[in-house]
């Protein structure tokens, strides 16, 4: 599947030189640390692909995305399955047209609970959310998170960089499901307005509050 790398070639360089410090916890949190931080903001689109725990495809998305630090993001998902998740950096909002309908909670701060903080909020303590490694080779760098909270949302997750820009993730759940996201038009750091990292409620829409 290429969803995960441009080509097979990448993805054997990935394996080789970095190997020997794949253990150095501190080495590969102050790596991507430093590959994260690089984005105060990010733009972009997206392909999303589920796969059940023997292989099937359960679903595939597309969509759009607009991330700003601290904690600020905009995730739209395009129809037949459409969906907006917004937050700005306290709230968060899911918005589904189709049911008419917007639930509205406070946002889990911890990095192993909402991923998408990974891209937008606080990276300066990425050890104390997650055991990290990484392997890489030339213009690829691959970094598995384990979770240290055992009520985390997922058991791993893998993000890939290619020349220093994200280039995908890979998220296992606790039932043996993944989520393979492959970004695409990265742009990081063009000036975004906090205004679109806000939500309002649409006239007519059910609201339910957690």
């Amino acid at each position: 599947m290429n969803l995960l790398r441009s080509s097979i070639a990448a993805l054997c360089l990935s394996l080789l030189p970095l190997a020997a410090s794949a253990d150095d916890q501190s080495q590969a949190a102050a790596r991507l640390n430093e590959l994260l931080s690089r984005a105060q903001t990010m733009t972009g689109g997206f392909s999303q692909m589920t796969l059940s725990a023997n292989g099937a495809n359960l679903q595939e998305t597309t969509g759009s995305l607009a991330l700003k630090r601290p904690g600020m993001f905009r995730w739209h998902t395009d129809p037949p399955l459409e969906q907006l998740l917004v937050s700005d950096g306290q709230k968060i909002w899911l918005y589904d047209p189709d049911l008419e309908q917007v639930t509205i909670q406070q946002l889990d701060q911890r990095l192993s609970h909402t991923p998408a903080l990974l891209l937008s909020g606080d990276v300066s303590r990425l050890q104390e959310s997650f055991d990290i490694q990484y392997t890489g080779g030339g213009n690829v760098l691959d970094f598995t998170l384990t979770p240290k909270d055992a009520d985390s949302m997922f058991d791993s997750l893998r993000v890939s960089f290619s020349d220093g820009v994200i280039n995908d993730m890979q998220m296992s759940d606790p039932v043996g499901q993944r989520t393979n996201i492959l970004f695409r038009n990265v742009q990081l750091n063009a000036p975004l307005d906090d205004e679109q990292f806000t939500f309002e409620v649409p006239e007519g829409v059910d609201v339910i509050s957690e």
